[in-house]
């Protein structure tokens, strides 16, 4: 791998010699892979975890309980349990800005940069579908593929918002008890694992992602209740945008101080490389600001805009309750929500434990996914969602037809292929692999109609 000189003096510089030479040395040998189970799904069902562990023949990741390492040759997202959204892939240094975060079931979060998902996965599954998590991404393209993986992984109190960081901090003043900012960065951890970042690098791009880190922290700071969390990550290894951006904004914000600071070098730990900051803001007793939000509305924006408690939304509940009890029987709304309509979709939007966050929260602001999607309604008849099918569990619905990775229905399946009906399944159901639910079919005369997402299926299995 040829590095840029710039890159090699700027590592030399900031490095001993025996530590710059072990560091560059690295560049020559494996990336690392890794993926984090999904402990609301693999928690209760020890011997399915057992079974992925074998499979992929994992090893632990220190500084992640749920986080494993595997080798390339194993191939996890090809196999149907990343369907089921049992785990998630993701390079093992960046398992460690959620550790230090330390999420709480029942807090509110937000993921400020969240896409693609890896961080705001980690996050929901510590809360354990309690509390309220904001993920933000600003890119219209990539916060559709957050809001994919936290569909996939079956999350259902995520928002996702499509804002930029000033727009959130004008709304969202002293709102947040723990906030996640995995900066936008120059990608020098990204070397091993995508080459092409190294044509983007140069020392001017460095300054670049440093000043616009700043300026997203400024924001941050706007939006963390006093006592509460801030955590700054990034996947560079240079000074000026990780320990220089928290001392520069330490000095500007003296009400901050610096809890903790890791690194992860990928000459020293299995990885490719992070750096991270954890920081609380001072409490001072400012309570009042907490309500701000409440009067600070910016102008409409265009994308989606929830119309929520009205009598068509409160109608539409209704028609989902009915489908629920004769599909679903066993699983029920969490009583922190309402019903909120985008378009023909209804979803039932969480609320923080103060409801702070509400229906009356969404004017002007962008969302790509509004909690959890239950169903569309088209002329009065309810068609369930593939993000419902990937929140229940097997056992709240009428009936599951589940089968084994390798048998062919689960191939056929994933396909978009229709297969054959076992005794019992009439109407709305789940298909699943190895009783985990990968999505929704409707059995009539002796066959399962496929409802697996068209944009999911796997053409070549």
């Amino acid at each position: 791998m040829v590095l840029p000189h710039a890159y090699i003096a700027q590592m030399q510089d900031m490095l001993d010699e025996a530590a710059a030479a072990a560091f560059l040395q690295s560049y020559n040998e494996a990336r690392t892979y890794g993926l984090r189970i999904h402990p609301g799904k693999l928690a209760s069902n020890p011997d399915l975890f057992g079974s992925i562990h074998n499979l992929f023949k994992l090893e632990p990741v220190p500084w992640c309980s749920t986080g494993y390492y595997y080798d390339e040759s194993a191939r996890p997202g090809k196999h149907p349990y990343h369907d089921a959204g049992l785990y998630y892939i993701q390079e093992p240094s960046a398992m460690s800005a959620v550790e230090l975060l330390d999420p709480q079931p029942g807090e509110t979060i937000l993921d400020l940069a969240a896409a693609p998902g890896g961080k705001s996965t980690q996050i929901a599954g510590k809360m354990n579908e309690r509390g309220l998590l904001i993920s933000n991404e600003i890119h219209p393209a990539r916060a559709r593929i957050l809001s994919e993986n936290m569909e996939r992984l079956g999350f259902a109190r995520t928002v996702v918002t499509n804002e930029t960081p000033d727009r959130l901090s004008a709304r969202f003043p002293a709102f947040f008890d723990r906030i996640l900012l995995d900066s936008p960065c120059s990608g020098e951890g990204m070397f091993r694992k995508d080459p092409d970042a190294m044509t983007e690098w140069s020392p001017e791009h460095v300054a670049m992602c440093a000043s616009r880190s700043s300026d997203i922290l400024r924001h941050a700071a706007i939006m963390l209740k006093p006592g509460g969390i801030l955590v700054y990550s990034t996947c560079t290894f240079n000074r000026s945008e990780n320990e220089s951006v928290i001392e520069a904004f330490t000095a500007a914000h003296p009400d901050f101080t610096v809890e903790q600071q890791e690194r992860i070098w990928p000459h020293e730990q299995r990885g490719e490389g992070h750096f991270v900051a954890r920081l609380r803001k001072q409490d001072s007793g400012a309570a009042d600001v907490m309500n701000q939000h409440a009067a600070v509305y910016p102008a409409q924006s265009k994308g989606r805009k929830g119309r929520a408690n009205t009598p068509s939304a409160a109608a539409e509940l209704e028609l989902f309750i009915r489908f629920a009890a004769d599909f679903i029987p066993g699983f029920s709304l969490s009583q922190q929500g309402e019903p909120v309509r985008f378009g023909d979709a209804l979803y039932w939007l969480p609320h923080d434990a103060e409801k702070r966050f509400t229906s009356a929260s969404l004017p002007g602001l962008k969302i790509a996914r509004g909690g959890l999607h239950l169903c569309d309604i088209r002329k009065n008849r309810v068609e369930p969602s593939h993000a419902l099918a990937k929140h229940i569990r097997a056992s709240e619905a009428a009936w599951v037809q589940t089968a084994a990775p390798g048998h062919p229905d689960t191939a056929a399946y994933l396909k978009g292929e229709t297969i054959t009906a076992g005794s019992g399944c009439t109407g709305w159901g789940l298909v699943a692999v190895d009783g985990c639910p990968l999505g929704w079919g409707k059995a009539s005369g002796g066959q399962i109609k496929n409802h697996y997402p068209k944009g999911l299926r796997r053409m070549g299995m």
